[in-house]
């Protein structure tokens, strides 16, 4: 007898995400009052997306989820709203030349905001483009994506709540949920509390460093712009120049609140409860700063000896000590943990130091962080069971399990991420090719090295990559074909490949 998946349930809760959507869009509309702009464009959207939601909703009067009714709701939820969040770019520029008034381009910006990825498909970024709403869309889609829109549904929905195991398991970054509390949706509403939190500290840090005269150009808006896109490693920004646009001040500012955004949010929980020794002994959490501080070092001695050449950006030169230590150090914890923000065009930086930044983009931040990548403690368990093996072979009879931080690692669990692992690559291997015979096809000039960094940095959700796609760059120049196979890379990198592959299988449909 086959029991078959009951797509209907996981269609009518999409609809309740998608209706839940236009709240978010209200932010917009405010900031579109508060600056005196067009309102037409986020009425129409807000407009649009209740009425989807409301019509989705009616596909069922159940909520009640199975596993792999749970998965499905979770991949149509983040296409949907990739979806809905386009909208918005395809009505600012409706009638005009605006690359993101482009259907594929607005959804492949919006698939970018949402996965946190921070690939854009635009070179036009700036105020006099754009009004300052759309732009705050832009950066508040990667704020709802970074903890992750079905955790705040938990978070807030006592529907989704019933099923938030599952739904949270199946979104979360990492080989496993850490629950904090007896009941889900608490650990969901405790997980969003230490992201606000930590976004609001933020922005005032950045305010305050403005009005101390620290950051001229470091206005509300800018602080409040960076807050939505810092703590989910998102890595937009209304400034073209990124980061760089600003004082060294605010750049050294940045830093610690990368390296946190790359942290388990649950070990943050481990404060609360004074279990500080516990905190410092997280062998992931002591992995992930030694592998930044690690991979900083290597860099800032290419960038100080002068390796990688002196570039002039914005009125700072890189070389000496302070200022190759903190292009250094604030490159790799971008990229390590995915975020994409940038100080300088590191794309003009010797093979060397990007060849470096390249190994910095596989690491990834930590599971349980808005970070991407293929995750450190992935990394660890690996490196730790072909140690185990090496030590088998020469010792046939020893039993020798894996531990992580004095705990045995279940080897369900290690196949598991060897499983991830191995996906991953080839899905990475395969897209770099693709996009490689694609680029032939319409003559334009990629490189191999090109090549391998767009595929990376969109199944990464990392954002820039390098030569014409470094972090001034743009992903505008690639097809349409390359730009909806990166769509399909990020949407699957967010949520770590499996969750998708297996809807696309029989076995997912028949039991």
């Amino acid at each position: 007898m086959s029991v078959r998946v009951d797509w209907r349930q996981s269609v009518a809760l999409t609809g309740t995400v998608i209706k839940y959507l236009a709240v978010a869009m209200l932010v917009p509309l405010g900031i579109s009052l508060l600056y005196g702009e067009d309102t037409v464009v986020f009425l129409i959207s807000i407009g649009i997306a209740i009425t989807l939601g409301v019509a989705i909703e009616q596909a069922s009067d159940s909520h009640e989820l199975g596993p792999r009714e749970a998965l499905l709701f979770v991949g149509l939820s983040w296409g949907a709203v990739a979806v809905i969040g386009a909208i918005p770019y395809v009505i600012a520029g409706y009638g005009t030349e605006s690359a993101l008034g482009e259907p594929v381009n607005a959804l492949f910006e919006s698939m970018s905001g949402f996965t946190t990825t921070g690939a854009t498909a635009t070179n036009e970024i700036s105020f006099a483009r754009h009004s300052h709403a759309l732009l705050m869309w832009r950066q508040l889609t990667q704020w709802l994506g970074g903890m992750g829109i079905i955790v705040l549904m938990v978070a807030i929905l006592p529907e989704a709540a019933v099923n938030g195991a599952q739904l949270i398991e199946s979104e979360a970054p990492g080989p496993e949920l850490q629950k904090l509390t007896p009941k889900i949706a608490e650990t969901a509403r405790l997980l969003w509390l230490f992201y606000l939190g930590f976004t609001v500290l933020y922005i005032f840090i950045l305010l305050g460093l403005h009005y101390r005269g620290y950051a001229p150009n470091m206005n509300a808006y800018n602080a409040v712009a960076h807050g939505f896109t810092t703590l989910p490693t998102g890595g937009f920004s209304p400034q073209a120049e990124s980061i760089a646009y600003f004082s060294p001040a605010v750049q050294w500012a940045v830093i610690p609140f990368m390296l946190i955004a790359g942290m388990n949010f649950a070990l943050f929980y481990l404060l609360l409860q004074d279990e500080y020794a516990a905190f410092l002994q997280d062998r992931e959490l002591q992995a992930y700063l030694g592998a930044n501080a690690g991979v900083a070092v290597i860099l800032w001695g290419l960038l100080f000896t002068g390796s990688a050449p002196p570039l002039e950006l914005g009125g700072i030169t890189q070389g000496g000590l302070e200022n190759s230590l903190r292009q250094a150090t604030f490159q790799v914890a971008s990229l390590l943990n995915s975020t994409g923000y940038a100080t300088s065009d590191f794309a003009q930086w010797g093979n060397t130091a990007q060849g470096v930044l390249l190994f910095a983009m596989f690491i990834g931040g930590s599971a349980g962080s808005t970070g991407g990548g293929v995750k450190i403690v992935r990394w660890l368990v690996v490196l730790k069971s072909i140690r185990r093996q090496l030590f088998t072979t020469a010792h046939p009879s020893a039993v020798k399990p894996v531990r992580l931080g004095g705990q045995v690692i279940d080897e369900d669990v290690i196949n598991a991420i060897y499983g991830f692992t191995l996906l991953y690559l080839l899905t990475f291997g395969v897209a770099t090719v693709f996009l490689l015979l694609d680029a032939g096809r319409v003559g334009l000039e990629l490189t191999v090295f090109e090549a391998i960094s767009a595929s990376l940095a969109t199944i990464g959700n990392i954002g820039p990559g390098f030569g014409f796609l470094g972090p001034f760059g743009t992903y505008e120049l690639f097809p349409e074909t390359s730009k909806l196979l990166m769509i399909f890379l990020m949407w699957i990198g967010r949520l770590e490949i499996i969750p998708v592959f297996v809807i696309f299988t029989g076995a997912f449909w028949n039991e």
